[in-house]
Order: structure tokens, then C-alpha cells, then sequence
């Protein structure tokens, strides 16, 4: 059961729209009770315990869904602790995220299953962001393009490696990221498309051709587009290509604008259907951390002039990134990119393309998770499932 709650004078950014001047009904259970006018306010009736809260103009939009990131506060899934991820989910709750989906790195596979068994231990446990299951980045990836990822624990297309990953998981699973050129791929694909896993090209060195027959095998999604992939050539279009060819393929964005230059995020958007393009962080373990040693899946790391975080050893290595989903979204709001379109990016698309039901857009019947943002977009208040988790509205 949750409070019933009345946000008046709202602009509501639903996942399909910016209504202004409108209100919303957070009923006792936990869901969108209704959206209406202003003008309607007057002629609606509430139980007498009903919250009434003022936003003054706020935007109401859906709680942010981070689809893709490793660790926050000095937290991170590399630890294989469901202390920490539980601690990632009430330090998320600070920056507007309801739901996350915890991102384990490629590394040895008995290191994968320890951090896949922590996060399926800590859900249900939850304080903060919902935890909606685990995102595996790896390990069936390529050499070419390993980045940050641990090169020890790159493998080849093995069935029974991924078995074992999906017994830790225990039905948790939603995605993993794998290199669709790898011998064996279109098993790998068969049997993930059986166990209810979304398959994405990443950390690939991939031809144009090999993104299309992984296609046909039932990749359509893809990891922090432009990077860790193959890059575009006029003789070879690579995966960067195929993802910007093909408008059925989707992608992640780091909206951080070193990660992918704000201009091109611009061009994506003019040549994309926007439902397929997901915003996430990927931030690491000491993003937003307060103190500790900075470090990065074991990497000894530090933030670089540009905010992304590099390795002290390698300064050419970007680690990730230090973006929370709330900056993210002013970043594409800076860059002139309508805050419908952001909201979209940040909750609706990573929903449906994830199959939360219910979850990503403010509709009736819908689970109330909810950011309001003040016109600075200032975090005033966050509910997950219809409960008032932040409340700075004071």
C-alpha cells in the first residue's frame, strides 16, 4: 500500500508527451490513478487521507530506468556483495533513478557467477532504484575491441559457460552483451532467445555483414553505441554503420557528451526512430563517491579533464563514465533536445525494449515511478511504486 498523493500545477511528461498545467493521481496502489487539467481539479473527489502536493510547474516524469552501469557511491557489482548493490540502489534514489539493472564486466567466469549470485541475492531487498535483474556485459566479446573489460575473462562462443551463467542467475538474466562475428553466435542466440535474453553487439569488432546475420539471429540492440565497436567506413560500414543503416537496430547512449560528441547524439535522433535509442550511464564504482581509493573493477583510475574516468597506468583508456541518468537527461535538455524526447530515452524505451511491464510512462494503471524535477531540473521528489522515497519538495 502507498500514500495516496495529488501532484497539482504539474507539467507531465508522460513517455509520449509534455502536458501542461495538469495534475496526477497516485493511487493506494502503488499506480498512475489518473492524469487530468487543472481545470478538472475542482470537480475531483479524494479519500480525506490524500496528499495534495503543489509542484509549481515541476515537470512529473517517469522515474529514470538505468539500464547499464557497474557501480555508484564507491558501489559496485564487481565487488559480488549484495550489501553493495543494495547500497548502488539508495544511492541512486539520490540522482532519480527508480529501477537499474546492475552490469557485471566480462572477467573469469567464476568471478561473473559471484557478482550475477549477489545481485540475484539482493533483489527484493531494495531501499532505492528497483533492481530489475542483471545485465551481462561479456564475456562472449571480441579481443579487438575488449576496452575496460577484463581480457583474462574473454571467451568464445561456450554454451555451456552461458549455462552456467544463467543457472547463477536463476531467471534474472535480461541482457548480455556479445560480439555477433564469434563462431557459434547463432546458438548462443537461439538458446538466449529461449532463456528470455536480449542479445546486444558490443565490445565488437564486427563487419557490416556479420551485424546483419546477427540480426537475423535476433540481435537488435547494442552497447554505448560508437563505442568499443567497429568503426564506420566508406568500404566497410562496420557496426557503427549497420547500427545507423539499419533503423530497426537500437542503442545505447552516454549521454555525457565525451562518450559520443553531442552532435552526433543530434543526428541519431534526425535518422533514428526514437524509440530506439536508450540513454544509460555506464558508470563505474567511484562515480559520485565521497571517499575511498578510486578504483574501477580493480583498475586504479582517475577522473580525466573531460569527466570521464581513465586508468592511471593507461590515460588513453576511458573506463566509463561518471554521468548519473538525472545529468544525463539536462545534458540532452542543454543540447536542445526536447525534454519529452530525453524522458523517452531514459525510462519509456528501456522499458518496452525490456519487457518491465507497466513501468516507463505515467498511464493509468501504470506503476507510479516518478521523478519531479523542478524547471531547473532539481530533483524535488522520487516515488517507486507510488511511495515518496526523496522528498525534498520543502
Amino acid at each position: 500500500m502507498s500514500l495516496r498523493t495529488v501532484l497539482t500545477n504539474a507539467t507531465v511528461v508522460t513517455g509520449y508527451a509534455k502536458l501542461d498545467d495538469c495534475a496526477i493521481y497516485i493511487d493506494e496502489k502503488g499506480e498512475v490513478g489518473d492524469i487530468f487539467n487543472m481545470r478538472r481539479l475542482a470537480s475531483k473527489h479524494f479519500p480525506p487521507d490524500t496528499l495534495i502536493v503543489d509542484v509549481d510547474g515541476a515537470y512529473v516524469m517517469p522515474g529514470f530506468i538505468d539500464s547499464h552501469l557497474h557501480g555508484i557511491g564507491g558501489w559496485g557489482t564487481e565487488d559480488c556483495d549484495p550489501v553493495s548493490i543494495l547500497n548502488m540502489s539508495e544511492r541512486l534514489a539520490d540522482f532519480g533513478v527508480s529501477a537499474f539493472m546492475p552490469t557485471v564486466y566480462t572477467d573469469k567466469l567464476d568471478v561473473m557467477i559471484r557478482a550475477t549470485e549477489a545481485i540475484v541475492a539482493a533483489m527484493g531487498k531494495e531501499k532505492g532504484a528497483k533492481i530489475m535483474g542483471v545485465n551481462l556485459e561479456g564475456p562472449f566479446i571480441s579481443m579487438e575491441r575488449v576496452g575496460a573489460q577484463n581480457p583474462l575473462g574473454v571467451l568464445p562462443v561456450d554454451l555451456d559457460a552461458f549455462r552456467k551463467l544463467v543457472k547463477a542467475g536463476d531467471g534474472k538474466i535480461i541482457c548480455m552483451t556479445v560480439a555477433p562475428e564469434l563462431r557459434g553466435m547463432r546458438e548462443l542466440a537461439l538458446l538466449a532467445r529461449e532463456e528470455g535474453i536480449v542479445l546486444l553487439a558490443g565490445h565488437t569488432d564486427a563487419t557490416y555483414e556479420n551485424i546483419i546475420e546477427g540480426m537475423q539471429a535476433g540481435i537488435f540492440h547494442s552497447t554505448h553505441f560508437f563505442n568499443a565497436m567497429s568503426r564506420l567506413h566508406h568500404r566497410n560500414p562496420g557496426t557503427v554503420g549497420a547500427i545507423l543503416i539499419q533503423r530497426e537496430m537500437q542503442c545505447e547512449i552516454i549521454a555525457d557528451g565525451i562518450h559520443i560528441h553531442p552532435e552526433l547524439v543530434k543526428m541519431l535522433l534526425r535518422d533514428k526512430p526514437l524509440d530506439n535509442i536508450v540513454m544509460v550511464t555506464d558508470s563505474l564504482k567511484p562515480t559520485k563517491q565521497r571517499t575511498g581509493a578510486c578504483t574501477a573493477n580493480g583498475i586504479a583510475c582517475k577522473v580525466g579533464a573531460d569527466g570521464a574516468f581513465i586508468a592511471l597506468d593507461n590515460p588513453d583508456l576511458f573506463l566509463g563514465s561518471g554521468l548519473t541518468m538525472l545529468q544525463g537527461l539536462r545534458n540532452m535538455v542543454k543540447w536542445e533536445i526536447p525534454i519529452q524526447q530525453a524522458s523517452q530515452m531514459s525510462a519509456t524505451n528501456p522499458a518496452r525494449i525490456y519487457n518491465f511491464a507497466k513501468q516507463g510512462m505515467l498511464v493509468p494503471g501504470y506503476v507510479a515511478d516518478i521523478v519531479v524535477l523542478d524547471k531547473n531540473l532539481q530533483m524535488k521528489g522520487l516515488f517507486i511504486n507510488g511511495n515518496l522515497v526523496r522528498d525534498r519538495f520543502a
